[in-house]
């Protein structure tokens, strides 16, 4: 009897850690996972955020999706969070966000990691981050290989402080020079804008970290205003606004991408069935997840 109780334990505690064993397969898992969360949990991996994180006085108590750690108070003995002694940001950078995974991981009911993320437009925005160039003018080389190489730099120097996703490249055309993040854009030209986009896009995808490019769709600052309402047909879509995404998924594989914050024709972008359930799902494949923004980004 005792054996067969044994036996049964076992089972029990192999099958209770279906989703944290990678020896089972990604279906097995995320079924195992899905099947425990509550509803708090699950909305709870539907947002990223912006924070300085203080363990002793931690609201995430569900866990949560993302957070971008900003770097700027750390050093700074008026902010109380965590009291690291080292004069270099980026090693307390990296001893914070270990404090913090190790938190999410050993505090919160199921263990489920964070992601952290962060910009890397044109560089990680981090004391002693290497800053290239506006992607305008990294688009003004007309050199993919030169962009390809910033791109690893980034991708290294994220990897080195914990980030695992990037929120760049932005690659919406600059159709009106008048709009505010024209220099955030690799230009006008839809095929000068797909090669520098996959030239950024896969060696940060190729070094394991998630590459989110952003806006879709046609957030162009038309007339100069930001997030300003586009009437485009499928065609002009096509031939312009949706070609650097096309590649930047299926050349760059990207796995995650930004909605925009305009709507197109008539529909938020952030909510149409047609453009992210239709064209980014089922007529393009796209198997990543999409990013809602909810500010500025």
């Amino acid at each position: 009897m005792k054996i067969l109780l044994l036996f049964l334990c076992c089972c029990f505690g192999s099958w209770a850690q279906v989703y944290k064993d990678p020896s089972q397969t990604t279906n097995a898992r995320v079924a195992d996972l899905l099947s425990r969360m509550t509803p708090a949990e699950k909305a709870w991996q539907l947002f990223m955020v912006p924070s300085e994180f203080d363990t002793t006085k931690c609201r995430f108590t569900d866990g949560i999706f993302g957070i971008q750690l900003f770097a700027s108070a750390l050093s700074d003995p008026n902010q109380q969070i965590l009291n690291y002694s080292s004069s270099n940001t980026n090693l307390e950078l990296i001893a914070r966000a270990n404090d913090i995974q190790k938190h999410f991981v050993e505090n919160t009911r199921l263990g489920i990691p964070i992601i952290f993320f962060d910009e890397g437009l044109h560089g990680l925005v981090r004391a002693q981050a290497t800053s290239f160039p506006q992607a305008i003018a990294l688009a003004a080389t007309f050199d993919p290989q030169l962009v390809s190489s910033a791109a690893a730099h980034i991708a290294r120097e994220a990897r080195l402080i914990g980030v695992r996703q990037i929120l760049s490249p932005v690659l919406n055309l600059a159709t009106d020079v008048r709009w505010g993040r024209t220099e955030e854009t690799f230009g006008e030209d839809p095929y000068l804008a797909s090669q520098m986009g996959v030239a950024f896009v896969l060696p940060i995808e190729s070094a394991g970290i998630i590459c989110t490019p952003k806006h879709f769709i046609a957030n162009v600052g038309a007339g100069g205003r930001d997030s300003y309402p586009i009437g485009l047909s499928e065609r002009a879509l096509y031939m312009s606004q949706y070609r650097p995404f096309l590649a930047a998924f299926h050349v760059g594989k990207a796995r995650s991408v930004m909605s925009a914050y305009n709507s197109i024709n008539g529909f938020s972008a952030s909510s149409s069935s047609q453009l992210l359930q239709q064209t980014l799902k089922n007529d393009w494949g796209f198997k990543g997840f999409v990013i809602m923004p909810s500010r500025q980004a």
